[in-house]
């Protein structure tokens, strides 16, 4: 079993100044594949303080010096990206190939599609009399999640890098292993030391630090709403910026002339992505009632046919749940779908039959989900669909908008200009269009409890950036 005894301060290796450890599970088999150890608030305050210190030369450092040091980590990356892959893999579920081709693809993308925006944003710009001057926010502290863990932490690295900011970064504890692949990188590029710190450690520690230092003027988190709720309180204390990205309950509308063949295939599919531990999956599918046998029949037959199994199985696309914890969760999201009266389609809250160990949760399906049924209402975070009758369009957008999220979503039509009419009505950060591919270049955030800001585009960037006017000097 590996063991990694330090976290990452300036450039350098150090002993944490915590004391405790953590085993990380490979949610597979349930066996410990490495020990880490756990920063303290102590930690995040040496952090911050080798952040600080950075900050004034790298929020000097020219354009063009911020798009080499980005393009250089893409390539360290790039040349890792197996290896991360497998990493992500083994700590967290996700299969092997979808791991390698999401869990760090993703990550290479976002950190390329940083490298056009900076090229062509404008950081100075004329006003009248005024020059407007948008600069890095400072320091930023990020809380980052073990679902998709190099992801969503580079989702706020590389904007932060582009803007002239320096960091402190905790990771999961359950996936933690990636992210010190990611300190290697830094330091095999010559990112210069104090601009990105590690701390792993507890959320109730280690993240309450980050959020309620004096010394971190922006902190930005991925998780569930009642992590953002504490991480928002403990950031008001210091009027720090504050951007999250939350829970969902997506709503995939399918109208009365979508090609259901594919729309309720494709649906199933992004829905169980990950053993549908991702915040944008589209996990309440509103179909016609007078169709809904056939969306049902439809559903059955494709969840029946997906490979659940070892990340490292050949043709597997259902792992795991991350943890005990969240296969308990899940399983008692199923439990309640049973007991309010939804229509079991196929799955169950039992342990698959040819995996007797690990984490695993039956792909499963409900019908005739109501409004006020749990498994309609809340996040679930594993491998449960919910379908749901409407009668009217109207109802149908008056069902997508229940809820108190507001993060993705789907809309079905062979006519373009009534999906696109429908997905205007949907309250939502983002609405996918027939399926439409994943969009690096999109932003990504929520309305309602969905979370507060976006990442990814030049929206992304401009969380990081604080706008200054001079007024009176302007020079052509």
């Amino acid at each position: 079993m590996k063991e990694f005894k330090n976290i990452y301060l300036n450039g350098q290796w150090v002993k944490p100044l915590g004391t405790e450890t953590v085993n990380v599970i490979n949610p597979c088999n349930e066996e410990a594949i490495a020990t880490v150890a756990l920063g303290n608030a102590a930690d995040v305050d040496r952090a911050v303080h080798y952040a600080r210190e950075a900050l004034p030369a790298w929020s000097k450092t020219t354009v063009a010096e911020r798009m080499d040091m980005i393009s250089k980590i893409s390539k360290a990356m790039t040349a890792r990206q197996n290896e991360i892959g497998d990493i992500i893999a083994e700590e967290m579920g996700m299969p092997s190939p979808w791991s390698r081709m999401i869990q760090v693809g993703l990550p290479i993308a976002t950190l390329d599609s940083f490298l056009p925006i900076l090229e062509n944003y404008a950081f100075e710009y004329s006003m009248g009399r005024t020059r407007i001057v948008k600069e890095g926010i400072g320091v930023c502290g990020f809380i980052t999640p073990w679902n998709y863990p190099l992801h969503q932490m580079i989702g706020k690295v590389a904007p932060a890098l582009a803007a002239g900011c320096t960091m402190v970064v905790k990771p999961s504890q359950l996936a933690p292993l990636n992210s010190y692949a990611l300190a290697e990188i830094m330091t095999e590029v010559g990112l210069p030391p104090g601009v990105f710190n590690l701390v792993t450690g507890a959320g109730s520690k280690v993240g309450h630090a980050i959020a309620a230092h004096k010394g971190i003027d922006m902190v930005s988190l991925t998780g569930s709403t009642r992590s953002g709720v504490l991480v928002a309180q403990a950031a008001a204390e210091t009027i720090k910026r504050v951007t999250l990205e939350l829970g969902g309950k997506s709503a995939n509308v399918l109208l009365d002339d979508a090609d259901f063949s594919t729309a309720v295939v494709k649906g199933i599919y992004g829905c169980f992505l990950n053993s549908g531990q991702t915040c944008i999956a589209l996990t309440r599918m509103i179909v016609p009632a007078a169709r809904q046998q056939e969306v049902i029949a439809l559903a059955k037959a494709t969840a029946e046919s997906m490979v659940m199994g070892d990340a490292f199985a050949p043709g597997v696309y259902l792992g795991p749940m991350v943890d005990k914890d969240q296969q308990r969760s899940v399983r008692e999201y199923i439990l309640s779908g049973i007991r309010e009266g939804a229509t079991l389609v196929t799955g169950g809250p039992e342990q698959p039959e040819h995996l007797p160990k690990g984490y695993f949760v039956k792909p499963t399906v409900f019908a005739d989900v109501k409004p006020d049924m749990t498994i309609f209402k809340e996040e679930i975070f594993g491998p449960v669909l919910s379908i749901i009758p409407y009668r009217t369009e109207s109802e149908a957008v008056e069902i997508a908008n229940d809820s108190l999220y507001g993060l993705s979503g789907s809309v079905w039509s062979v006519d373009i200009e009534r999906a696109g009419r429908v997905a205007r009505q949907i309250r939502t950060g983002q609405v996918f269009i027939n399926g439409a591919d994943f969009d690096i270049n999109a932003p990504a955030g929520g309305y309602k409890q969905s979370g507060i800001g976006r990442e990814r585009s030049k929206y992304g960037l401009e969380e990081y950036l604080e706008i200054k006017a001079i007024i009176g000097h302007n020079p052509s």
